[in-house]
Protein backbone atom coordinates (compact mmCIF):
# COMPACT_ATOMS: atom_id res chain seq x y z
CA UNK A 1 0.00 0.00 0.00
CA UNK A 2 1.58 3.46 -1.05
CA UNK A 3 3.02 5.22 2.11
CA UNK A 4 3.15 8.74 1.03
CA UNK A 5 -0.40 9.02 2.08
CA UNK A 6 -2.52 8.93 4.99
CA UNK A 7 -5.03 5.70 4.24
CA UNK A 8 -8.78 6.31 3.59
CA UNK A 9 -11.18 4.53 6.31
CA UNK A 10 -12.30 1.92 3.37
CA UNK A 11 -8.29 1.41 3.71
CA UNK A 12 -8.04 1.15 7.03
CA UNK A 13 -11.16 -1.44 7.17
CA UNK A 14 -9.42 -3.55 4.22
CA UNK A 15 -6.26 -3.78 5.95
CA UNK A 16 -7.91 -5.07 9.30
CA UNK A 17 -10.14 -7.20 7.44
CA UNK A 18 -6.81 -8.80 6.03
CA UNK A 19 -4.96 -8.97 9.58
CA UNK A 20 -8.27 -10.46 11.00
CA UNK A 21 -8.24 -12.83 7.69
CA UNK A 22 -4.62 -13.90 8.57
CA UNK A 23 -4.82 -14.49 11.95
CA UNK A 24 -7.65 -17.20 11.24
CA UNK A 25 -6.20 -19.08 8.50
CA UNK A 26 -2.29 -18.55 9.90
CA UNK A 27 -3.40 -19.71 13.22
CA UNK A 28 -5.08 -23.07 11.72
CA UNK A 29 -2.87 -23.68 8.88
CA UNK A 30 0.59 -22.13 9.95
CA UNK A 31 2.63 -20.06 7.77
CA UNK A 32 3.63 -22.67 5.43
CA UNK A 33 0.38 -24.29 4.77
CA UNK A 34 -1.90 -20.82 4.31
CA UNK A 35 -1.98 -19.36 0.76
CA UNK A 36 -3.05 -15.93 -0.31
CA UNK A 37 -5.69 -16.98 -1.91
CA UNK A 38 -7.23 -18.45 1.94
CA UNK A 39 -6.54 -15.50 3.41
CA UNK A 40 -8.23 -13.13 0.32
CA UNK A 41 -11.15 -15.39 0.15
CA UNK A 42 -11.33 -15.32 4.24
CA UNK A 43 -10.97 -11.54 4.09
CA UNK A 44 -13.97 -10.96 1.21
CA UNK A 45 -11.72 -9.83 -0.85
CA UNK A 46 -9.77 -10.30 -4.26
CA UNK A 47 -5.92 -11.70 -4.28
CA UNK A 48 -5.19 -8.53 -6.31
CA UNK A 49 -6.92 -6.16 -4.37
CA UNK A 50 -5.05 -7.64 -0.66
CA UNK A 51 -1.87 -8.10 -2.80
CA UNK A 52 -2.33 -3.32 -3.13
CA UNK A 53 -1.92 -3.62 0.72
CA UNK A 54 0.71 -6.85 1.41
CA UNK A 55 3.13 -7.74 -1.08
CA UNK A 56 3.16 -11.28 -0.10
CA UNK A 57 2.22 -13.93 2.40
CA UNK A 58 5.88 -13.13 4.37
CA UNK A 59 4.65 -9.48 4.69
CA UNK A 60 0.90 -10.82 6.10
CA UNK A 61 3.17 -13.16 8.64
CA UNK A 62 5.10 -10.78 9.92
CA UNK A 63 2.77 -7.80 10.40
CA UNK A 64 0.73 -10.30 12.34
CA UNK A 65 4.01 -11.27 14.48
CA UNK A 66 4.92 -7.98 15.30
CA UNK A 67 1.40 -6.98 16.68
CA UNK A 68 1.57 -9.93 18.73
CA UNK A 69 4.55 -9.47 20.38
CA UNK A 70 4.04 -6.35 21.65
CA UNK A 71 0.27 -7.87 23.00
CA UNK A 72 2.09 -10.45 24.47
CA UNK A 73 4.80 -9.05 26.34
CA UNK A 74 2.82 -6.54 27.78
CA UNK A 75 1.77 -8.17 31.28
CA UNK A 76 5.70 -9.39 31.53
CA UNK A 77 6.79 -5.53 31.17
CA UNK A 78 3.98 -4.49 33.56
CA UNK A 79 6.06 -6.78 36.33
CA UNK A 80 6.21 -3.93 39.04
CA UNK A 81 9.87 -3.61 41.36
CA UNK A 82 7.93 -1.77 43.71
CA UNK A 83 4.40 -4.09 44.10
CA UNK A 84 4.21 -6.81 46.62
CA UNK A 85 6.50 -9.86 45.13
CA UNK A 86 3.54 -12.33 45.08
CA UNK A 87 1.06 -10.40 44.30
CA UNK A 88 2.98 -8.72 41.06
CA UNK A 89 3.95 -12.61 39.74
CA UNK A 90 -0.15 -13.82 40.66
CA UNK A 91 -1.18 -11.01 38.60
CA UNK A 92 0.92 -11.48 35.34
CA UNK A 93 -0.09 -15.54 35.53
CA UNK A 94 -3.47 -14.29 35.45
CA UNK A 95 -3.68 -12.14 32.72
CA UNK A 96 -1.32 -14.96 31.06
CA UNK A 97 -4.31 -17.19 31.50
CA UNK A 98 -6.56 -14.37 30.89
CA UNK A 99 -4.76 -14.12 27.42
CA UNK A 100 -5.24 -17.73 26.60
CA UNK A 101 -8.65 -17.32 27.45
CA UNK A 102 -9.24 -14.56 25.11
CA UNK A 103 -6.45 -15.18 22.47
CA UNK A 104 -6.40 -18.53 21.83
CA UNK A 105 -5.71 -17.78 17.79
CA UNK A 106 -2.84 -15.53 18.58
CA UNK A 107 -1.51 -17.89 21.21
CA UNK A 108 -1.63 -20.86 18.09
CA UNK A 109 -0.05 -18.08 15.85
CA UNK A 110 2.90 -17.56 17.93
CA UNK A 111 3.51 -21.24 18.77
CA UNK A 112 3.64 -22.32 15.13
CA UNK A 113 6.14 -19.95 14.16
CA UNK A 114 8.13 -21.33 17.52
CA UNK A 115 8.19 -24.80 16.05
CA UNK A 116 9.20 -23.63 12.67
CA UNK A 117 12.49 -22.86 14.32
CA UNK A 118 11.09 -18.70 14.70
CA UNK A 119 12.45 -17.77 11.02
CA UNK A 120 10.55 -14.24 10.97
CA UNK A 121 10.84 -13.61 14.23
CA UNK A 122 14.16 -15.32 15.87
CA UNK A 123 15.52 -11.89 15.96
CA UNK A 124 13.53 -10.06 18.52
CA UNK A 125 13.23 -13.06 20.40
CA UNK A 126 17.19 -13.25 20.50
CA UNK A 127 17.46 -9.12 21.53
CA UNK A 128 14.06 -7.58 22.95
CA UNK A 129 12.54 -10.82 24.65
CA UNK A 130 16.02 -12.14 25.75
CA UNK A 131 16.33 -8.04 27.13
CA UNK A 132 12.95 -7.85 28.79
CA UNK A 133 13.70 -11.61 30.28
CA UNK A 134 16.64 -10.92 31.68
CA UNK A 135 15.53 -7.46 33.09
CA UNK A 136 12.66 -9.29 35.10
CA UNK A 137 14.64 -12.17 36.34
CA UNK A 138 16.89 -9.45 38.13
CA UNK A 139 14.01 -8.05 39.82
CA UNK A 140 12.75 -11.80 40.76
CA UNK A 141 16.54 -12.60 42.05
CA UNK A 142 15.74 -9.71 44.16
CA UNK A 143 12.58 -10.46 45.92
CA UNK A 144 14.30 -14.15 46.66
CA UNK A 145 17.11 -12.28 47.95
CA UNK A 146 15.15 -10.45 49.77
CA UNK A 147 13.93 -13.89 51.19
CA UNK A 148 10.36 -12.13 49.72
CA UNK A 149 9.33 -15.00 47.95
CA UNK A 150 11.06 -18.94 47.37
CA UNK A 151 14.21 -19.29 45.95
CA UNK A 152 14.12 -20.75 42.30
CA UNK A 153 15.54 -20.04 39.29
CA UNK A 154 14.24 -16.68 37.64
CA UNK A 155 14.13 -17.90 33.98
CA UNK A 156 12.63 -21.08 34.49
CA UNK A 157 10.22 -19.76 36.57
CA UNK A 158 8.97 -17.64 33.87
CA UNK A 159 9.35 -20.16 31.49
CA UNK A 160 6.93 -22.22 33.44
CA UNK A 161 4.46 -19.93 33.55
CA UNK A 162 4.12 -19.36 29.91
CA UNK A 163 4.17 -23.17 29.21
CA UNK A 164 1.03 -23.41 32.04
CA UNK A 165 -0.57 -20.39 31.15
CA UNK A 166 -0.46 -20.81 27.19
CA UNK A 167 -0.99 -24.43 26.94
CA UNK A 168 -4.95 -23.89 27.29
CA UNK A 169 -4.51 -22.38 24.16
CA UNK A 170 -2.48 -23.96 22.51
CA UNK A 171 -3.72 -27.46 23.21
CA UNK A 172 -6.97 -26.54 23.44
CA UNK A 173 -8.15 -29.39 21.70
CA UNK A 174 -6.39 -31.91 23.64
CA UNK A 175 -7.80 -30.00 27.00
CA UNK A 176 -11.59 -30.15 25.77
CA UNK A 177 -11.28 -33.53 24.97
CA UNK A 178 -10.40 -34.71 28.17
CA UNK A 179 -13.00 -32.06 29.80
CA UNK A 180 -15.99 -32.30 27.98
CA UNK A 181 -18.55 -29.56 28.66
CA UNK A 182 -16.41 -28.57 31.66
CA UNK A 183 -15.08 -24.88 30.90
CA UNK A 184 -10.89 -25.29 31.05
CA UNK A 185 -10.52 -21.93 32.60
CA UNK A 186 -12.98 -22.22 35.42
CA UNK A 187 -10.65 -24.96 37.24
CA UNK A 188 -7.32 -23.52 35.67
CA UNK A 189 -7.49 -20.56 37.36
CA UNK A 190 -7.89 -21.66 40.65
CA UNK A 191 -5.33 -24.83 40.51
CA UNK A 192 -2.32 -22.44 39.09
CA UNK A 193 -2.99 -20.06 41.51
CA UNK A 194 -2.66 -21.91 44.38
CA UNK A 195 0.02 -23.94 42.41
CA UNK A 196 2.26 -21.06 42.47
CA UNK A 197 1.14 -19.38 45.81
CA UNK A 198 2.68 -22.75 47.58
CA UNK A 199 5.83 -22.76 45.16
CA UNK A 200 6.49 -19.04 45.73
CA UNK A 201 5.81 -19.11 49.37
CA UNK A 202 9.83 -18.76 51.39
Amino acid sequence: MPKDRAPTRIQKKNRAAIIEAALNVFSAHGFRGATVDQIAAEAGLSKPNLLYYFPSKEAIHTALLSGLLEVWLAPLHDLDETGDPLQEILSYIHRKLQMSRELPRESRLFANELVQGAPRIHEALSNDLRVLVDEKSKILTHWMDQGKIARLHPHHLIFSIWALTQHYADFDVQVRAILGDEDPFEGAEPFIDTLYRKLLTP
